[in-house]
This record gives C-alpha cells, sequence and structure tokens, in this order.
C-alpha cells in the first residue's frame, strides 16, 4: 500500500439558480489534497470527521494521517471548498488503506458530511450532475467548448450565514417557476442542447433572499447576460456569481466586473471538469 496520496478534487458550482441543493457542475479549477500516513492524528475538526466517517464505513482500524491541501480554490466563495477537503480526504484515507470503499460509497459518505450532495456530486464524477438527497445522482458530460465566467468577491459568505437567509416559506406560484426552470436546465445539459439555457437560470427560491448577503448580485447577472451570457446565478450559496456564456466568456467578465463597480473582486474564467476526482500515488 501507497504512504503516501495526492487527490485532485475539482471546484464546483451547485444549484444554477433554481436546483436548490440538486444540480452542479464541476469546474477545471481544483485542489489537491496530499494524505500520508504519519505518526500523530490530524487535529482538524474537518479532517477528524471525515476520518472517522471513513473508518466507520471502511470497518478499518484507524490510523494516523497527516494532510494538507493546495490549489486555486478559493474558501467560502461557494465553489465547493470544503468538499475538496472532505472528498480529498476520503480518497486519500481509502487508498491508504487498500482502497476498500468504492467511488459512489466515497461520494454517498461526502454528501452526508456536507449535508446535501450537490457539490459533493460534480466534484466525485465530474460533468454536470442531479442529485437527489438520498444521494441518487445521475451525471452528463458537459461540451467542453461552454465557458464559465465567475465573479469571486473578496469577501467571505459563510455557508450557515446563508442558510440562515432561507425563507421559512415560498410562494407556490414561485415554487412551480423554480421547478419549471429546474427541469428545463437539467433536459438541456442532458440533451446538450445548451442554447436552450437562455432563460432558464431564474430562481425563485433562495437567491431573493440571499442577495442581501451579495451586494450588486442581480445587476452583475444582468450585465452578463447583456453581455452574451445564456444565464447567471449565485454559484452555491455565494459570494462568487457565475454566469455561462457559449460565446466570448471576456466580454461576459469584463462586464460582471464593471457591474461589479466600486466592489473588490476578481474574475476567473474557466471550462466544465469531466474528469471528478483524480488519485495518484506517490
Amino acid at each position: 500500500m501507497p504512504s503516501s496520496v495526492r487527490v485532485r478534487v475539482p471546484a464546483t458550482s451547485a444549484n444554477l439558480g433554481p436546483g436548490f441543493d440538486t444540480l452542479g457542475v464541476a469546474l477545471r479549477l481544483a485542489n489537491t489534497v496530499t494524505v500520508r500516513r504519519a505518526g500523530a492524528a490530524s487535529t482538524d475538526p474537518m479532517a477528524a470527521e471525515a476520518a472517522e466517517a471513513f473508518f466507520a464505513a471502511a470497518r478499518k482500524k484507524p490510523f494516523a494521517f497527516a494532510w494538507d491541501i493546495r490549489g486555486d480554490v478559493p474558501r467560502s466563495r461557494g465553489l465547493g471548498s470544503s468538499v475538496t477537503v472532505r472528498l480529498g480526504l476520503l480518497h486519500g484515507l481509502n487508498r491508504l488503506a487498500g482502497a476498500p470503499l468504492d467511488d459512489e460509497r466515497l461520494y454517498r459518505l461526502c454528501a452526508q458530511l456536507e449535508g446535501h450532495p450537490d457539490n459533493a456530486a460534480p466534484a466525485a464524477f465530474g460533468g454536470f450532475t442531479v442529485a437527489r438527497t438520498d444521494g441518487a445522482c445521475q451525471r452528463f458530460r458537459v461540451a467542453t467548448h461552454l465557458r464559465f465566467a465567475l465573479l469571486i468577491p473578496d469577501y467571505e459568505v459563510r455557508t450557515a450565514d446563508a442558510r440562515r437567509a432561507l425563507p421559512k416559506q415560498v410562494p407556490f406560484p414561485d415554487a412551480v417557476r423554480s421547478a419549471a426552470n429546474s427541469a428545463a436546465i437539467a433536459a438541456a445539459f442532458a440533451s446538450r442542447n445548451y442554447a436552450a439555457l437562455t432563460g432558464c437560470f431564474a430562481d425563485f427560491l433562495h437567491q431573493p433572499s440571499r442577495a442581501r448577503l451579495v451586494p450588486g448580485m442581480d445587476g452583475i447577472i444582468a450585465a452578463g447576460v447583456k453581455a452574451g451570457a445564456l444565464g447567471g446565478w449565485l454559484s452555491g450559496s455565494g459570494s462568487t456569481i457565475a454566469c455561462l456564456t457559449l460565446g466570448p466568456a471576456e466580454r461576459v467578465a469584463a462586464a460582471m466586473l464593471r457591474a461589479a463597480g466600486a466592489r473588490t473582486g476578481r474574475t476567473v474564467i474557466v471550462g466544465p471538469d469531466n474528469r471528478g476526482v483524480v488519485v495518484t500515488e506517490d
């Protein structure tokens, strides 16, 4: 068995507007988690929780390990940074232990630790995913010419704060509109008819309540659409705002940055990631 393992985990954008806790897509932006056997146990709470879940599921005697993470996925920006940690650790420990669990089981463990599967599914399998709360997942490859223009603000939005901002009730007509848009997004990705995504990312479930946490969100999305994007959404719980385009992504990103005005941040343009987790033994 190896003594050290590197696990590359892609960033993810969840919800895609109306697909709350269900839809997600993997992006060509990643963190790499290195896990190695060590004499002292990790004291990080997230690592300890992931390790406890893994050893219990694998029915393996726990062993001490050390780990570190490097890469380009920023923390608390709605790009699945916590999944890169959890899934990276789960896959790393699994390989060090002789691979007792398959990829599906590791994904489900990660989704349980996260509390929802929308980031865990695309990170695990790549592409565009539709995941149910019970962990069942459907995955579709995404055409590599699609581009995601990401406006990443300098400030964080904690998932817990974004969850507290959710409304207790949603008017029935709003729920119907969001359900229709979510279904249309899934159909467009499944059929690879990406032009049909135009106008589908409008959400009436969570984004209106979270707008106060991300000042200028609606205007930034509108600017991206005006510059040629198919649509845009609050990535996960924020603070990143994403726009999807089949055209010149640089023009979309520049328009989003201009719309942000005096607010500080940066733009990143990425394609889809169809690989998901990649494990390499040192």
